[in-house]
């Protein structure tokens, strides 16, 4: 097992592709079935993000690199299969987006109770945890191993 600044370097990465590849696939995934209370605009939205108008992908890989890098620094303390805990991730941060953010944001707690909305989110930040697991866990079998 590679060191714990190791793992959460490769966490933070793992995240952050799992953001452009997994999470994007379900963004698109949502955008062509247009189904409606789950439709999405095209994905990798570029819109500036406020105070710095950065763009909103490169957010999305900012924030879910966070999370990234304290799954990798939790890794060793892991004891179910890691795709299951990659789906956990996934919630946690849905529950952090619907309770947390809303606070310093201003928008609706609980993402206003919507149950379409809800289910968005789960299944974009369930499929975007399920690729950090997948992700992370190539990074470290390819790790080097120190004895």
């Amino acid at each position: 097992m590679p060191a714990p600044a190791m793992r959460a370097l490769m966490g933070f990465i793992a995240a952050a592709i799992s953001v452009v590849t997994f999470h994007a696939a379900m963004w698109e995934l949502l955008h062509l079935l247009a189904i409606p209370g789950l439709t999405m605009p095209p994905p990798y939205p570029v819109e500036g993000v406020p105070p710095w108008g950065v763009p909103r992908i490169l957010s999305l890989c900012f924030w879910g690199g966070l999370y990234g890098a304290v799954f990798g620094l939790l890794l060793p303390r892991f004891t179910l299969p890691l795709w299951v805990c990659g789906l956990i991730l996934g919630v946690i941060a849905v529950l952090a987006s619907m309770f947390i953010v809303p606070l310093f944001k201003g928008g609706p707690v609980g993402g206003g109770w919507e149950a379409l909305r809800w289910l968005r989110s789960l299944l974009l930040n369930g499929f975007w945890g399920l690729g950090v697991a997948v992700i992370l866990r190539l990074f470290i079998s390819r790790a080097p191993r120190f004895a």
